[in-house]
């Protein structure tokens, strides 16, 4: 019995052990999307309480702190950092549950072979003030990941300074991408896409970042039990005013993650698949066990696509269009039976089938119409549904139809009002088209 418990106390922690000590000891309660400076200012304190080493290293533009974590003591350096895009959350509470449980654990072999061989230091929410307004630049409205080079926010000098004074062996840089991103051509959604990031333009290798292809693939082979077929490649053309790009270039390869979206999971489901992929990771670097993992796994990843996934596709819609054409050339357009899909405006209308909606309706059974005349790819997300049974009483032509006539169901900017009269369809993603590499 001896022997065994050793034995199970000296190995690294499989994903799914990983997955089941995250649900434990997780101390991130709020969705990311609602977490504040403050709520990280209280996470942190607690962390600091509980002995893990905390400490502010800079101001926002708009004089908020910001705070650099740190675990370990090992000769291998590596810095993380989160949200420097202010709306991109996910990996802020990552960070924040993974140093409280390698604190909590540090009993644990695998734990104790972390803290030997690496030292860790992450920044979670690099961009306070974008993260307050959740919006994707500071308050000087400019985007800190294209700030490189000029350096005029003070949250990247901050970046670059933290960089240049310590000189870490291995970077990560965490963020969040477009849910409706695919892998590939498929209309399978990227839940997490992984970048092994280019030092120049020739898209070279050394052996850095051999080495964190190698990491990738770790993290590959961690998120399958979990997300298989929703892993996604980066595009890896090199940006000469990216930090993930001259970090690597200065000397610090770096690993971009990027989080997309899963239907079905949750803002905290996506937490704990962060947690596993990057203790993986560490747990692989720690061991030297990424080693033995093959680049060719990160190498063959499909590239991340767009224009696959939309948020809403309405199937079979009679759609009756009260405007075609301008002032002088109207025709009136006969209803006709296409699909509809939605994302922030109507993107297209015709044969769909390809295509997959996160939410998709069957209007079989109604007529669509715009409250603005037409149905037509670039106008608002607008669309009123009248059961054809009701065709008889029904004047589409009138002014003020929605007035006159109350549709049966409506949706508009995202919102519903009586889509339990559609019938929702449940469709599982396909790989429906060939893998391409987007650029």
């Amino acid at each position: 019995m001896l022997v065994l418990f050793v034995c199970s106390t000296t190995h690294a922690q499989t994903p799914q052990e990983l997955l089941r000590l995250w649900q434990q000891q997780h101390v991130t309660r709020l969705a990311p999307s609602r977490v504040r400076h403050a709520d990280v200012k209280n996470y942190l304190n607690n962390l600091k309480a509980n002995g893990t080493p905390v400490r502010e290293v800079g101001r926002s533009v708009a004089n908020r702190e910001i705070y650099e974590m740190e675990f370990g003591r090992g000769a291998t350096k590596v810095l993380l950092w989160s949200q420097m895009h202010g709306d991109e959350p996910t990996a802020t509470s990552a960070l924040i549950d993974i140093f409280h449980i390698l604190r909590r654990n540090r009993t644990q072999a695998w734990v104790r072979e972390i803290e030997s061989k690496l030292t860790l230091r992450a920044v979670p929410m690099l961009n306070p003030d974008g993260a307050e307004i959740y919006q994707r630049r500071n308050l000087q409205n400019i985007d800190i990941n294209r700030d490189a080079r000029t350096l005029v926010t003070p949250e990247g000098r901050l970046l670059k300074r933290l960089r240049d004074e310590w000189k870490p062996a291995v970077g990560f840089n965490l963020h969040n991408q477009n849910p409706r991103t695919s892998v590939g051509s498929t209309n399978l959604q990227a839940a997490i896409s992984l970048l092994a990031v280019p030092f120049d333009e020739r898209n070279s290798d050394d052996a850095g970042r051999i080495r964190n292809k190698k990491l990738c693939a770790v993290m590959i082979e961690a998120l399958a039990p979990f997300i298989k077929n929703h892993i996604g490649r980066y595009d890896d053309a090199f940006n000469p005013r990216a930090f993930g790009d001259l970090i690597s270039k200065w000397g610090t390869p770096v690993i971009l993650i990027e989080t997309g979206a899963l239907q079905g999971k949750s803002e905290m489901d996506l937490v704990a698949y962060n947690f596993v992929a990057i203790l993986s990771a560490l747990n692989a670097l720690a061991d030297n066990s990424f080693e033995r993992f093959d680049p060719k796994i990160y190498e063959t990843l499909p590239y991340n696509s767009s224009g696959n996934i939309f948020n809403l596709i309405v199937r079979n819609a009679h759609i009756v269009n009260q405007t075609n054409g301008n002032q002088t050339t109207r025709v009136r357009v006969p209803p006709f039976v296409a699909d509809i899909s939605l994302n922030d405006s109507i993107q297209d209308v015709g044969d769909l089938s390809v295509f997959r909606g996160l939410e998709e309706v069957d209007a079989s059974r109604f007529f669509v119409v715009s409250p603005r005349g037409a149905v037509r790819p670039g106008a608002n997300d607008e669309l009123l549904f009248y059961s054809r049974d009701r065709r008889p009483q029904v004047d589409f032509s009138v002014p003020n139809l929605e007035q006159r006539f109350p549709p049966d169901a409506t949706y508009r900017n995202g919102i519903w009002q009586g889509k339990e009269k559609l019938l929702t369809i449940h469709r599982a993603p396909t790989p429906n088209l060939p893998e391409s590499k987007s650029r």
